[in-house]
């Protein structure tokens, strides 16, 4: 039996797994919205250096040069994340301060409408390095000089990082930690809602093997009540089928005492006489006695082969059959039969019909049905074989037939109308009937004799289907 593994152990690794997924989608919605709340902040601060830069810009002997505050360099000193480059540009774009090569604003980059001011701001790479700058315009109007200067503040990205990053990593610690404690706490709420299989199992292994008495319902939620109504269930049709043996067992061994112990007798009866003639006619009942046990012990063999069909069938292993062909295969091998006794056999048959069953068990049928009508049908009679449309069997004689009141009691076990017979015929062919879902019904033949009809579930034909 393959091992399936733990249901609590899957409960928890698929709730694992959920957690992990929200972690992961968690963790990068902080790590994004970290960095946007990063960029928010640095960029205020690279506006701020910036406008300090352009409040430096003066004019001296027509020329723009930039005092650039003590409090705008230290903004500038290297710190532990990143590092920040400036560049201050006249009205000409010539460098007036700076660093070189500061990467101007790429084409069509637009003015920020979060601060009143003429900025931009835009990513760049600068000295290998990946950038945030700043341009701002300021406007310059002096006698002389009439234009707008840029001054230009780049920081790197370091900064940045480290603070999205480190949004990031408290959110995953906390979730985490929040993640440890609810798999801890499903654990203690699964092993307590188990704890009724436990004691359900309990109750089933603590049982005798003949003890198929209904698994009380008392202190069991309520979606446990469907399983345990199903072994329920199960059960009671377990002890059904335990009787219907144990009653059919009890029944067999009856029928076989008998007719062993009156054998028994003509053989010692036999056995005390002198007479050569006596003897022949033991051995003669002997013989008959001998031929109607087999037949019962063959019959008995064929009810235990209708139960194993009929799990077939459960299971699916019915075939497509052609009911017209059985039929007619049937009729063939019974004809030398027929015609030994002195009764005509005819097949009335329409073209093929087509169903799903267990070939073995429906010649069972077939044959038990046309036993019983040759059996009791008189010489010179009749016994009609008929195929219908669109699953119907019918088999007619020209016997005395059944009284109307006891055509359902003939499908038990062992009932006989008369002393021939078993009393499994036709309780044979009802057991097959049951086993195909086909409803089989008596009536009176056309000459008053006994007309049986089993209908079938027909199946689709192929060219249909």
């Amino acid at each position: 039996m393959a091992d399936n593994g733990s249901l609590r152990g899957r409960l928890l690794g698929n709730l694992a797994l959920l957690l992990v997924v929200l972690m992961l989608a968690s963790g990068l919605s902080a790590y994004w919205n970290g960095r946007e709340a990063a960029d928010t902040a640095y960029d205020r601060t690279l506006l701020a250096s910036a406008r300090t830069i352009a409040a430096g810009l003066s004019q001296r002997d027509g020329t723009l040069s930039a005092d650039v505050p003590y409090v705008a360099l230290d903004t500038f000193a290297y710190d532990s994340a990143g590092r920040i480059y400036y560049q201050v540009l006249d009205i000409n774009q010539r460098l007036i301060s700076g660093y070189e090569n500061l990467p101007p604003p790429p084409p069509g980059t637009p003015r920020t409408d979060d601060y009143p001011a003429l900025a931009r701001f835009y990513n760049a790479t600068y000295q290998g390095q990946d950038v945030r700058v700043v341009s701002l315009l300021r406007a310059v109007s002096e006698p002389n000089i009439n234009g707008m200067a840029e001054i230009r503040v780049a920081e790197t990205e370091e900064a940045r990082e480290s603070m999205a990053r480190s949004l990031a990593g408290d959110t995953l610690l906390r979730l985490g930690m929040l993640a440890f404690g609810a798999l801890v706490m499903v654990w203690f709420a699964v092993s307590a809602a188990l704890r009724p299989l436990e004691r359900l199992r309990s109750a089933v292994e603590e049982r005798q093997t003949d003890d198929l008495r209904p698994l009380p319902l008392v202190q069991v939620q309520r979606e446990l009540e469907p399983l345990v109504r199903g072994l329920n269930h199960f059960t009671e049709r377990l002890r059904g089928q335990f009787e219907r043996q144990a009653q059919f067992i009890a029944e067999a061994a009856h029928e076989l005492r008998t007719p062993l112990a009156v054998l028994k007798a003509r053989v010692e009866l036999g056995l005390r006489s002198d007479q050569p003639q006596q003897w022949r006619q033991t051995l003669t009942e002997a013989a008959q006695g001998t031929d109607r046990l087999t037949h019962l012990a063959n019959q008995l063999l064929s009810l235990a082969r209708v139960e194993n069909g009929a799990r077939a069938i459960a299971e699916g292993g019915a075939q497509r059959l052609d009911l017209t062909q059985l039929a007619r295969e049937l009729g063939m091998a019974m004809a030398p039969l027929a015609h030994a006794r002195g009764v005509a056999l005819a097949l009335e048959a329409q073209a093929s019909v087509w169903l799903k069953g267990e070939p073995t068990l429906l010649n069972e049928l077939l044959s038990n049905l046309m036993d019983n009508a040759l059996a009791h049908t008189p010489v010179g009679g009749n016994v009609i074989l008929r195929v219908l449309a669109p699953a119907v069997l019918e088999v007619e004689d020209d016997g005395p037939g059944i009284p109307a009141d006891e055509r359902e009691m003939v499908f038990e076990r062992f009932y006989r109308r008369s002393a021939q017979g078993t009393g499994l015929g036709l309780a044979i062919v009802g057991e097959i009937c049951r086993a195909h879902l086909a409803q089989i019904s008596l009536h009176q033949g056309h000459s008053g004799g006994l007309r049986v009809r089993v209908s079938f579930i027909a199946d689709t034909p192929l060219d249909e289907a």
